[in-house]
């Protein structure tokens, strides 16, 4: 675990001083700085505004990368900060940007509060408010697609701006990828047949990150852990690494990272917790895109793009000598931010796994139901027997 240093935490907070002080002409004073647990070596930290020549809320948040890490994580924050900020207020999906240094890889947000982590409602006991945190869930992405399609171009236009040189691939896309080319070699050492339509699904869900009929702003980590519920609603508070890509990833990251924090429920309950999130989600989405109002051609799209959420969290589990002497398919080990998709608790793998063996089952894909049950077997009796 690293340890954020109050002198890093006062550097970060008199370098936003200045940043504020040059945007607003004058001084601008912060204190009582709050450590919020950035990821890595990444600093947030909340400041109380204490000489405030603008109209700025009382408190801001201020992010900063080490300055030695991926530039690219940079860049594609700070561009999607300023693409969510330029849509309507009613539109974005989380915190406003007010300023920025790309020196000093640092951004200065808007304050969104403590309301309440998605984490703590799925851990929670009261399954109606679990019910409905998770419906506002799906809603709530389901809005933010809606209110992005088209703004591609806007998007890169900002990106290259701040990075003309800018790498626009998604690094999770570069991840999955390399993943599923290894996936035939990786299941072999563990006695599991990856049959060829499977096969030529998981590579089908790689082509959403750069194509796909359904191309949406996404924060590319939409997962629990970074989703907080206030007064104004659900809330995503991380863009890193984000930008555009087929939006049925992010319903699919969501159903694949949400179910194992729901301790309490059980499996049919499960069940209707993931329809609700699909229901609210595609709700939103009909309008500009009919086809999801398909059932079956909608849940065949999203069973495509979780099949891959679970083996790309799989492939970074699995040790070295089960991947037949590959390398690595690039884990998140060598970036500040940690995944929601990752775990290294084979618990969470193999539950993943029967979820999404159910999901199959109740579409009739028989081929994925026993793919997916085949595998949970196995990694059940390699780690856990």
């Amino acid at each position: 675990m690293t340890v954020i240093t109050e002198s890093r935490i006062a550097t970060v907070v008199r370098a936003a001083e200045t940043v504020l002080s040059h945007r607003a002409g004058s001084p601008v004073t912060l204190a009582d700085p709050e450590d919020l647990g950035g990821s890595g070596r990444t600093v947030v930290v909340r400041a109380r505004v204490t000489v405030n020549p603008l109209s700025m809320d009382r408190s801001l948040v201020i992010k900063a990368l080490p300055a030695d890490e991926d530039p690219r994580a940079f860049h594609r924050e700070l561009a999607s900060y300023k693409y969510a900020t330029a849509l309507p207020t009613e539109s974005r999906p989380g915190p406003q940007l007010i300023a920025s240094d790309p020196e000093a890889r640092l951004l200065v947000l808007t304050d969104l509060g403590h309301g309440r982590s998605m984490s703590s409602l799925l851990s929670g006991t009261d399954v109606a408010e679990t019910s409905h945190a998770v419906s506002a869930w799906g809603q709530a992405l389901g809005r933010m697609h809606a209110a992005t399609v088209g703004g591609e171009v806007d998007y890169l236009a900002l990106l290259r701006h701040g990075a003309p040189d800018a790498d626009e691939e998604d690094v999770l896309g570069e991840a999955a990828q390399r993943a599923v080319a290894d996936a035939p070699a990786m299941l072999t050492r563990l006695g599991v047949e990856l049959p060829d339509d499977v096969h030529a699904r998981l590579v089908d869900a790689c082509g959403l990150f750069g194509e796909g009929d359904h191309r949406a702003f996404s924060p590319s980590d939409v997962g629990p852990e970074n989703i907080l519920l206030n007064d104004d609603g659900v809330q995503f508070m991380d863009y890193e690494w984000g930008g555009f890509r087929d939006a049925t990833l992010d319903i699919a990251y969501a159903l694949a990272t949400f179910g194992t924090q729901l301790s309490h429920v059980g499996g049919a309950h499960r069940t209707d917790l993931e329809i609700a999130m699909i229901d609210a989600w595609r709700s939103e989405l009909y309008p500009i895109w009919p086809a999801l109002g398909h059932d079956g051609e909608c849940s065949r799209k999203i069973l495509t793009a979780r099949l891959l959420w679970e083996w790309l969290a799989t492939a970074w589990m699995l040790p070295a000598d089960d991947r037949g002497g590959l390398g690595a398919p690039a884990s998140p080990a060598g970036h500040t931010h940690d995944w929601s998709l990752h775990t290294n608790d084979p618990r969470v793998v193999v539950a993943r796994w029967t979820a999404l063996a159910a999901a199959a089952d109740r579409v009739g894909d028989t081929a994925t139901a026993e793919f997916a049950t085949g595998l949970g077997a196995a990694l059940q009796h390699t780690w856990l027997s």
